[in-house]
């Protein structure tokens, strides 16, 4: 794949240092370490190595990735030994997509509060599905997804939502069983939405009430009792957004969903179009319109703040896994569902080998195809006396 002719990397040398002199009143140590990271990234400044593919024996000489999370060329190879860690686990049944998204009068408050409004996202949504499904009324079963938090749209602004894949059915209560879904229906939508809503504001309740929960300039006068319960109650006059499609294919669509939504960051290199005269233009879906292709066009300075919105806090974990995926009850549980799926006489869709949707790896050589293997690692000093690498599809 070749490179693109504009990268988030030149927007940020493109604003220098004005725009950290700019933004010095909320600019942190991380969004620093994030921009340098980025505009450092395949270049000489972090060293470089030589890879020879084990079949036509071509050479090849690259820059090291920065390995930055919030980095768009960094998350390719991530992507890929995910999927491929994934890829035993997935069950031989049908999937479903679930969202759940906070309401925008949430937006300030989390802000200022990331890492416990984004924990209290992921575990108000888990609690809701396990709760439900688990209900006889709806599925009766113990179920098993991850979950995967964002945080913008496609605009670049705050829009925190987890994206959950999920079988499309569990184990029944004794773990004897597999109970399967309706082929047309998983769960009901507004039993999710109120549930979700009643557990996140019983959270921020809490947090408040145990002093977790801070509140800085504007949103200062939140930090009184009595209008902390007053801006609660806004949040009870409407619905909260759960989105789910009905259930889909086997495994070779759940892996295609799961590349889709995983490694992700706010905006790719692809989507920008140009930057001139101080103005970013990027592409942009416009979801409520058909999703319809636009261009927006924003000072520099505005697209690294709105790209700055959704660094997230240091060491946090933004994919998780609930249910029967849960890392301490997978070893057991995971492969009693394969083996009840087996015996099921559930009329399931074969399962194709995942492998067959797989992308294939950026570890290939651009002459005949075969693997690249790296033969050795190349110091900053060292490629100062080398020709500079050519520009080829390499690992991160």
């Amino acid at each position: 794949m070749s490179r693109p002719p504009l990268e988030v990397a030149d927007i940020i040398r493109s604003a220098g240092q004005s725009f950290r002199e700019h933004s010095r009143r909320w600019i942190t140590w991380q969004h620093l370490k994030v921009l340098d990271a980025i505009m450092r990234c395949r270049t000489a400044v972090l060293g470089g190595h030589r890879d020879r593919c084990a079949d036509c024996g071509h050479v090849a000489i690259s820059y090291n990735s920065c390995g930055n999370r919030h980095c768009p060329r960094c998350q390719g190879n991530a992507r890929l030994r995910w999927l491929r860690a994934r890829e035993a686990e997935l069950l031989p049944t049908r999937y479903v997509h679930a969202v759940f998204t906070l309401p925008r009068e949430l937006a300030p408050v989390t802000l200022q509060n990331k890492k416990l409004i984004f924990n209290l996202l992921f575990r108000a949504s888990a609690e809701t599905l396990v709760e439900v499904a688990r209900d006889p009324r709806h599925l009766g079963a113990e179920i098993g997804f991850f979950s995967v938090l964002h945080t913008w749209n496609q605009r670049l602004q705050f829009h925190p939502h987890v994206h959950c894949i999920l079988a499309a059915g569990g184990l029944s209560p004794d773990h004897t069983g597999w109970i399967g879904s309706s082929r047309r229906f998983f769960l009901p939508i507004k039993v999710l939405g109120r549930i979700f809503r009643g557990k996140f504001v019983a959270g921020l309740k809490t947090a408040f009430h145990s002093g977790d929960l801070h509140f800085h300039g504007t949103l200062q006068h939140l930090a009184e009792p009595r209008a902390f319960r007053a801006w609660l109650r806004t949040l009870f006059r409407q619905d909260w957004v759960v989105y789910a499609k009905r259930p889909f294919g086997g495994p070779e669509h759940a892996l295609r969903y799961l590349g889709a939504y995983t490694h992700r960051v706010a905006i790719s290199n692809q989507r920008l179009v140009a930057l001139s005269d101080g103005q970013v233009t990027f592409r942009w879906r416009d979801s409520a319109h058909g999703n319809k292709k636009r261009l927006m066009t924003l000072p520099v300075d505005e697209f690294l703040r709105r790209f700055l919105l959704h660094v997230l806090p240091r060491g946090f974990v933004r994919i998780r896994n609930f249910g029967f995926l849960a890392n301490r009850r997978r070893a057991k549980l995971l492969p009693l569902c394969f083996q009840l799926l087996r015996r099921s006489t559930e009329d399931a869709p074969p399962a194709a080998t995942a492998s067959a949707t797989q992308p294939g790896s950026c570890w290939r050589c651009p002459i005949c195809g075969g693997t690249m293997h790296m033969e050795e690692q190349i110091s900053p000093a060292e490629l100062r006396f080398r020709a500079p690498p050519r520009t080829v599809r390499c690992a991160a």
